[in-house]
């Protein structure tokens, strides 16, 4: 008569491709639902374990593979057996936890691209074709998992985005990829294998990743806009910020904060309202970048003013910028950090009014 275990196995063998599956989606759910503060101390640490045991299986299903190496004692082989189901729910976790994370970093109008990429990944995964690549494949999803996790936890830990701590986050990838295949050539693994299995996939995805961080593809996390807005009157109270933008009758595609059409009197102000989530240690500069619509040349740059921005506020930090010198037409602005990577972008159209009618306001407060 089969024991639990081998009725398990057999089922588990039977249906192989779907329970992956089955067990991918269940990550990807498990981490929505799961989802903390991207500074999240416990959260940093579950990723980091998360990242050794898809590591360790990797490492050691490369020495089964190609090494004679005895079977494990006990309970352990049988756990080995199930490596590939608690791989794809790892996997399946960490990639939609980065997905997330990119996404609410990402602007619709410059990076969501590369969210859309991610995205991707994480279906083509499941591909017969791409899981009949072995090895390969596998290392260049954990270091894609590497990356990103150190280019979340290395802003946080040093408390700035920029190139530097971006190339900080491929050296330590890079180190963790080197590490492993030391291991494998120092457990007798022949060096061009070690080569093609590990280094040379994880050191092509830091590369692509290298590249679309320089060409800003990559969104900006830990940043992330949280709301944004052009309104008539910003005031402050009680630790608030009442803001107030002139009702409008036209419907708002995209669910944009304030006003969409402004309608500027003599002696209104283009006031600028943004709440920003960095994270707790967070201390840096942020750049409101405005740009006008000229009817011949297209956008250009007016002005970039700079904001600082400190973490430590749950809901993000607030802040605002005035522009009193203006003509009508259509403008943007967009939230850029200081090595031009976009967080944020809204467009809205200023239409010139002589006359001071009675107005009629609606108040966003934050």
């Amino acid at each position: 008569m089969k024991s639990l275990y081998q009725k398990v196995l057999a089922f588990y063998k039977a249906n192989e491709s779907k329970v992956d599956l089955a067990l991918f989606i269940g990550g990807f759910f498990f981490d929505v639902f799961t989802l903390s503060d991207i500074d999240n101390m416990w959260g940093l640490l579950q990723q980091l374990a998360y990242l050794l045991i898809l590591g360790t299986i990797l490492y050691w299903e490369v020495l089964r593979s190609q090494l004679q190496c005895p079977p494990w004692p006990g309970w352990l082989e049988k756990a080995w057996d199930f490596r590939q189901a608690a791989f794809h729910f790892i996997l399946g976790s960490l990639l939609s936890l980065y997905s997330l994370f990119y996404l609410k970093s990402a602007s619709v109008f410059s990076t969501i691209g590369f969210v859309v990429v991610l995205a991707l990944l994480m279906i083509i995964n499941e591909m017969s074709w791409v899981r009949s690549q072995g090895t390969p494949v596998r290392t260049g999803l954990l270091t894609l998992c590497l990356l990103s996790f150190f280019s979340i936890s290395v802003p946080v830990l040093v408390g700035f985005v920029g190139l530097f701590p971006f190339l900080l986050s491929v050296c330590a990838t890079g180190g963790c990829i080197y590490g492993m295949y030391v291991l494998l050539i120092r457990r007798d693994l022949p060096p061009k294998k070690s080569l093609k299995l590990i280094w040379l996939p994880g050191v092509g995805v830091c590369v692509l990743f290298l590249i679309l961080y320089l060409t800003g593809l990559i969104p900006p996390v830990p940043l992330s806009v949280a709301n944004m807005g052009v309104y008539h009157s910003i005031e402050k109270s009680e630790g608030q910020y009442i803001l107030k933008y002139e009702k409008e009758s036209r419907w708002n595609l995209l669910r944009q904060k304030g006003a969409k059409n402004f309608a500027a009197r003599p002696g209104d102000k283009l006031n600028f309202f943004v709440q920003i989530f960095s994270p707790g240690r967070f201390n840096d500069d942020v750049i409101v970048h405005w740009f006008f619509k000229d009817s011949r040349s297209g956008w250009q740059s007016t002005d970039k003013i700079p904001m600082k921005v400190s973490g430590g506020r749950k809901e993000g930090y607030r802040g605002y910028a005035v522009k009193q010198n203006f003509q009508p037409g259509e403008f943007q602005i967009r939230v850029e950090t200081t090595d031009g990577r976009e967080i944020g972008r809204i467009y809205f159209d200023v239409v010139s009014l002589e006359t001071s009618p009675e107005r009629e306001f609606d108040v966003d407060i934050y």
